[in-house]
Order: structure tokens, then sequence, then C-alpha cells
């Protein structure tokens, strides 16, 4: 019985955790790169494998960076947020641009494991606001 209420302790302690929905995309993002990767692994080799993790990191890092920007933002004037989503959008694509730039002078990468990683890490996002 102890154990059951052990249990039932540690599942209330973590629901009152409050963790963003950001932070969820984010963890949701790392976790299908891996999942593709891994199976880009196992379908085609090392090759694919790097090729998968580099198009997941160009997703995820403009990604990080838009949501750090729009944290920061946070209680502040509604004018200085909606600059901040505008400059942290900016810099999203001008992260992603330069991260693709630095991708394509990387030795064999192999572009539909790229793009297959690339488009899963957006997905993540897309499929979050479709389930909300």
């Amino acid at each position: 019985m102890s154990i059951i209420h052990d249990l039932l302790r540690l599942e209330s302690s973590l629901a009152s955790r409050k963790v963003s929905t950001v932070s969820k995309i984010l963890s949701y993002q790392l976790l299908i790169i891996l999942i593709i990767t891994a199976g880009l692994a196992g379908y085609g080799g090392m090759n694919y494998a790097i090729s998968s993790v580099l198009g997941g990191v160009a997703a995820f890092i403009p990604n990080l960076y838009f949501a750090l920007r729009i944290q920061k933002a946070s209680g502040l004037p509604v004018r200085r947020i909606l600059n901040s989503f505008y400059a942290g959008e900016s810099g999203k694509l001008i992260l992603t641009a330069l991260l693709f730039m630095l991708i394509f002078k990387v030795p064999n990468v192999t572009i539909l494991p790229l793009l297959v990683g690339y488009i899963a890490a957006l997905s993540v996002f897309w499929f979050a606001l479709l389930l909300r």
C-alpha cells in the first residue's frame, strides 16, 4: 500500500508543476529528432543519421531562440511583446538560413534525410497547434 501511496504522491507533485506549452513542444521536437534519426540510421546508416539530425537541429535551434526571446518579453507592455515577437521571428528566419548554409558545407550531407529531419521537427509545432 505504501508504494501506491508514494506513486500517487509523485504523480500529484509532477502534475502540480507547470510545464509551459513551449517547453513541451521543444521537448517533443527533440524526441522526434531522435526517433527520426534512429529510424534513418537503421535504414541508411550513419550518413543518413547525421543528415537527419542536422535537419532537426536546423529547425530546433531557431525555435529555441524564438521561445527564449518571447519568454524574456513576458510581462512587458503589449507593444514591447509585439516588437519582441517580430524580432524573434526575423531572427528565427535568419538563424535558419545561416544554419542551412553551414549544413551544406558539411561533406556527404544527404538531402532527403536532411529534409525529413527538418520537416519532422517543424511538424511537431503544427501538430501541437492542431491538437490544442
